[in-house]
């Protein structure tokens, strides 16, 4: 393995390969308006997502279900946290009519933790994953979910809408999960992956570095995800979202990024997106 060098945030500003553009543009103006007069949540707004201007200007967006309060205190998540409302029921065609009017060719849709939801959320997502197909029925969907703490009843419904691609993130490798996922459990996400893949979907996930990791423990959660059926990879850089947030350990080199897929792909995925700027929807359509 190649020793690359990484930068300490404590001791050096954002090195230049994380810059992003800014928002602009009459695609990025529509994908917002029509965000606005939807009253649609999207992961690139609340997640702080640095791709937004990149993704919004190319006229895609990633639409966020079920509110944008989360039930989950997850460390490195912008999302804001407590107690949700109850959730909209006329939901899930207000996001089919958005994804209709953009004439999106690949959708992504994601949601919020809804612990305090008996179904986790998974009636929502079966009719927004229908209704989306319904209106725009020769749209791709890649539905990201969240972890269903092992409702695995929840998890069938969730994903039998006719989705293309399932995803669910491992976020990071399994020494940091008390840290980084406080409410999550490395060993359960393995096993939705698992459980998703056994349903018969194309299955996704996605890891963040620079969080104090090493690459050997990368390289074991890649093992880890295809023992467990993951089909995609996408690894990408943690950005702090807010000082109360992680603090970012190291700026991983893109050098390492290239080595981490090669290596990736090598253990048997079928894709890898590893950069810098890569998020979980990020040029997401590229692996169909």
């Amino acid at each position: 393995m190649i020793e690359l060098p990484v930068v300490s945030e404590k001791r050096s500003r954002r090195p230049d390969w994380l810059r992003v553009k800014l928002p602009i543009g009459e695609n990025y103006r529509q994908v917002r308006q029509l965000v606005d007069k939807y009253n649609l949540h999207t992961i690139c707004q609340s997640g702080n997502c640095p791709n937004m201007g990149e993704c919004w200007g190319a006229g895609t967006a990633t639409f966020m279900i079920l509110g944008n309060t989360c039930t989950r205190s997850c460390s490195f998540c912008a999302v804001k946290t407590g107690r949700p409302p109850e959730y909209d029921e006329d939901e899930p065609h207000r996001v089919a009519e958005a994804i209709k009017l953009m004439q999106v060719k690949h959708a992504v849709i994601t949601s919020v933790n809804r612990d305090e939801l008996k179904d986790r959320g998974a009636e929502i997502w079966y009719q927004t994953i229908r209704t989306v197909k319904e209106m725009s029925p020769d749209t791709t969907i890649e539905s990201l979910i969240p972890d269903v703490k092992a409702n695995w009843e929840a998890l069938e419904r969730m994903i039998e809408g006719g989705q293309e691609v399932v995803s669910h993130n491992m976020e990071t490798v399994p020494g940091l999960y008390r840290k980084v996922r406080p409410q999550a459990r490395y060993d359960r996400s393995l096993e939705q992956i698992k459980r998703t893949k056994q349903y018969g979907k194309r299955t996704k996930s996605g890891i963040m570095v620079g969080l104090g990791e090493t690459p050997e423990e990368v390289f074991q959660t890649m093992d880890d995800l295809v023992e467990n059926g993951c089909d995609v990879l996408t690894i990408g850089q943690y950005l702090q979202p807010t000082r109360l947030h992680l603090a970012v350990e190291s700026f991983v080199h893109p050098d390492q990024f290239a080595e981490y897929k090669e290596i990736g792909l090598a253990k048997g995925f079928d894709f890898v997106e590893s950069g810098p700027l890569v998020r979980s929807s990020y040029h997401a359509e590229r692996h169909l």
